[in-house]
């Protein structure tokens, strides 16, 4: 077996969708899998000139190879067969392709009543995080426990074979559950230590593409955005709404050395950094770097800046434009 991950390096909304697509169009691999959270994700997929949006299934499906929904993500089946149901609509073929590990937690009616409630901190209000908190209190229901349909052994499918697996992550870094900034963070790892818990050995891995933007943004309820105009236009020019919630994006500066850090502790191997083409019509260009904002005269600026930094840490650097390609 041979593995490739896909992580988010910011607080989600860096384009994973647009990354793993390619990632899968140019590459050879044999299963897709989706390793942490579930319906409170949202992957922007564009194919054959459409706009799709995945929250549970992984993007595998676009190109008809095994797509697995891992043991690290919690599944909801109900809106996964609503999810199934609008991707078909649009021309897809989508059961054949899709599986659920066995050891995949499920989202039951009570997760829902018990997310109703709130935690004050920006929760999705999908019952995932009441399932997690079962699945880690032990009391909670596995997949394998049911008679669903497309149920598959992780094992037993990936190991003594010669299969090629994208590893696709939800969310992102800082909101990672141990390395985010807590409490305001997901239920679940975001990092490639948690795509490994879904039964990957750690040699099996080849590369882990990093995605950030060259701006951050951040949906929730902590004061993120700082009170000036310039991210106002950041947000209307670069169309900052949650694709799961539907909520505005919280903008900032990028901060480069939470970059760093995420890079290294996900041992990054290349890094792609999206949305180039909104700062370039918002015409600046900033970090943050040690609690300061840089300011950064121009785009060149910028990418030789942040590759002087960056090139330290990871093998390869793209910035990207357009949300159909890298």
């Amino acid at each position: 077996m041979k593995a490739d991950v896909v992580v988010g390096l910011q607080a989600g909304d860096e384009a994973k969708g647009k990354v793993t697509y390619n990632l899968l169009k140019k590459g050879s691999y044999t299963h897709c899998m989706r390793f942490n959270g579930s319906g409170n994700a949202g992957h922007t997929i564009y194919h054959k000139g459409k706009k799709f949006v995945t929250h549970q299934i992984p993007t595998g499906v676009f190109f008809g190879i095994k797509s697995i929904i891992g043991a690290g993500c919690v599944v909801n089946f109900h809106t996964l067969e609503k999810e199934i149901q609008a991707l078909e609509e649009q021309g897809l073929e989508v059961r054949k392709h899709l599986f659920v590990s066995k050891r995949a937690h499920v989202i039951r009616d009570i997760h829902l009543l018990k997310d109703k409630e709130g935690s004050g901190i920006g929760s999705t209000k999908k019952g995932v995080g009441p399932a997690y908190s079962e699945k880690y209190a032990r009391t909670g229901k596995r997949a394998g426990e049911y008679d669903y349909p497309f149920l598959i052994d992780v094992y037993e499918e990936l190991h003594n074979s010669d299969a090629e697996v994208l590893l696709e992550g939800a969310q992102g870094f800082n909101l990672d559950i141990d390395w985010g900034d807590y409490p305001y963070v997901t239920s679940s790892p975001c990092t490639v230590a948690g795509a490994i818990q879904n039964g990957i050995p750690f040699t099996a891995i080849r590369a882990v593409y990093g995605v950030g933007k060259c701006y951050e943004t951040y949906v929730g309820t902590k004061k993120f955005q700082p009170d000036e105009e310039v991210f106002e236009k950041i947000a209307k020019v670069g169309n900052e709404f949650g694709s799961t919630t539907g909520r505005p994006r919280q903008c900032n500066w990028m901060d480069l050395e939470g970059l760093k850090k995420a890079a290294k502790l996900n041992s990054v191997t290349d890094l792609i950094i999206n949305k180039m083409d909104v700062m370039r019509e918002v015409g600046e260009w900033k970090v943050y770097e040690n609690n300061s904002v840089k300011d950064l005269e121009t785009e060149m600026d910028f990418t030789q800046y942040l590759a002087s930094h960056m090139m330290q840490i990871v093998q390869h650097i793209t910035f990207s434009d357009s949300p159909h390609r890298i």
